[in-house]
């Protein structure tokens, strides 16, 4: 019995990151088409200046969003836990009310800030109008935000699937063409287009809920709703931060090779690699957040219950990120070029490096997840202000001493770092600690990553690639075994094929 509910409760886990649906695997390939079709229409420069205006739109959401889109999932799910309709429909309305607030003051202040943006992105004031323009997908990214945010609270995952995948789908056939026929100068339209299609398929979900509409007016919306203000600025302000550092980054490289066409398709460059770690690689975490973060709010106040479920989410994390890393390794020249094109070949080794450090973020995103679920505000603002604060210096000194590569071999040292402090902090803090035999499982994985990552340096390729063939079949092999320890995939898969039918 006991085993059973063991499997039950992995296959929960798995069943969560949507990983082995189709709607996961079609976002994925959308999201490989839009990169490769933007990558081969407006090349390096292109990326560079739609990465920037993206950026400083995404500084200013942070800034003025307060948090909500994450806060308002913790109160959602606290209510829709206790079964209270009523309190479910009231959160709602508070949130609906607050994100018409925060967006009227983002869009304001980002049409205000419009020279000042132009001038610290570009260095001139050239893209002032774009700026302009941008503050309507500010809009509609916070309305996307706040129906998602409701679909997670009350874990509707497949009409948040759905939401997502058409969405991007929708998004990606009205804004092809525009890059085709307009190249350049189909950036701004194109970031309001997939922004608007985001906004109607959310809210067109989110209002089959059929949830009761309670009227609130603003300064009752204020009032109720500070807990998750509260709750909601600590975590727009950790955003904002990361925000911060990112867009920081991005203007150094441009700054450092002198803020012309020169140092935007560097930046074009560094955006292509950080989007392959983030999305196509952190799309695991993307996925299981989407489940994990209502869950653990739920079970808050109980360390046993939160053990559990942080060890199901890291053990399934590394074993399926795993495959995926040493594969990437032993492919990513061909990987990249399929991706984007020939011209982003110099940022195979800055992804190398940055991929190796993943198997190390998938254990200590796990654990994080615990100080925000427990609203630990004072933990989580230091922690996140001490994090970005080392990755701001670690990447500048990488990209100053090593360039693009430099960068990918700061964001290994960063996640080794951020593991071991994220598991300092929530041992003393929290009572918190993996059972024993979860040190096997990651040591293997672990070692198996850095074995890949080694033989890429061999300069013979029948060599290199017949190790790295043996290496992958272990590495597939392994994380075969020990899933199926956990849930059983024959069985799994057989359950999942029955319910399709």
């Amino acid at each position: 019995m006991l085993m059973t509910e063991h499997k039950h409760s992995y296959r929960n886990v798995l069943n969560a990151t949507s990983l082995f649906g189709g709607v996961q695997v079609i976002n994925i390939i959308i999201s490989l088409i839009r990169s490769k079709a933007i990558a081969l229409l407006i090349g390096p420069l292109g990326m560079g200046i739609s990465s920037l205006l993206l950026s400083s739109m995404q500084l200013i959401n942070g800034i003025t969003n307060l948090g909500l889109e994450r806060s308002a999932v913790k109160d959602i799910s606290l209510a829709n836990n206790e079964s209270n309709t009523e309190s479910v429909a009231k959160t709602i309305s508070i949130l609906k009310k607050l994100v018409w607030i925060t967006i009227t003051i983002g869009v304001i202040i980002m049409i205000i800030a419009s020279p000042w943006l132009s001038e610290i992105a570009f260095g001139n004031k050239d893209y002032t109008v774009s700026f302009m323009w941008i503050s309507i997908a500010l809009l509609f990214t916070q309305l996307s935000s706040s129906q998602l945010a409701i679909l997670q609270g009350l874990r509707k995952l497949q009409y948040l699937a759905k939401a997502n995948l058409l969405g991007n789908f929708i998004g990606l056939l009205i804004t092809l063409p525009l890059y085709y026929f307009f190249r350049i100068d189909a950036i701004v339209p194109a970031i309001i287009i997939a922004t608007f299609m985001s906004f109607v398929f959310t809210y067109y979900y989110s209002q089959k809920l059929e949830i009761n509409t309670i009227k609130i007016t603003r300064k009752e919306a204020i009032s109720e709703g500070k807990s998750m203000i509260n709750l909601g600025v600590m975590l727009s302000l950790s955003s904002m931060i990361t925000l911060l550092v990112a867009y920081i980054i991005r203007i150094y490289i441009n700054t450092v090779n002198g803020g012309d066409e020169l140092g935007i398709k560097e930046v074009g460059l560094y955006n292509a690699g950080f989007v392959i770690l983030n999305s196509y690689v952190g799309i695991i975490f993307n996925a299981m957040g989407t489940d994990y973060f209502p869950r653990l709010s739920a079970i808050s106040e109980e360390i046993v219950k939160i053990r559990k479920t942080v060890l199901e989410q890291a053990v399934i994390a590394i074993l399926l990120i795993t495959p995926i890393i040493v594969i990437f390794l032993a492919f990513a020249p061909l990987i990249i070029t399929i991706l984007y094109s020939n011209e982003f070949s110099p940022i195979v080794a800055m992804v190398s490096w940055g991929i190796l450090g993943m198997i190390f973020k998938a254990v200590s995103w796990s654990m994080g997840y615990m100080i925000i679920a427990k609203g630990d505000s004072k933990v989580f603002i230091k922690t996140a202000i001490g994090f970005n604060a080392v990755l701001l210096l670690f990447n500048g000194l990488g990209y100053y001493y090593g360039g693009l590569e430099g960068i990918g071999f700061s964001f290994f040292i960063y996640y080794i770092i951020h593991y071991i402090v994220v598991r300092i902090i929530t041992y003393y803090r929290y009572d918190f600690y993996f059972e024993k035999g979860f040190y096997k499982i990651f040591t293997f994985t672990v070692s198996l990553c850095l074995i890949a990552f080694l033989i890429t340096l061999i300069s013979n390729p029948i060599l290199k690639y017949c190790l790295m063939a043996f290496v992958i079949i272990v590495s597939c092999s392994y994380s075969y075994k020990q899933l199926d320890k956990k849930i059983a995939i024959r069985e799994y898969l057989k359950g999942i094929l029955k319910r399709k039918k």
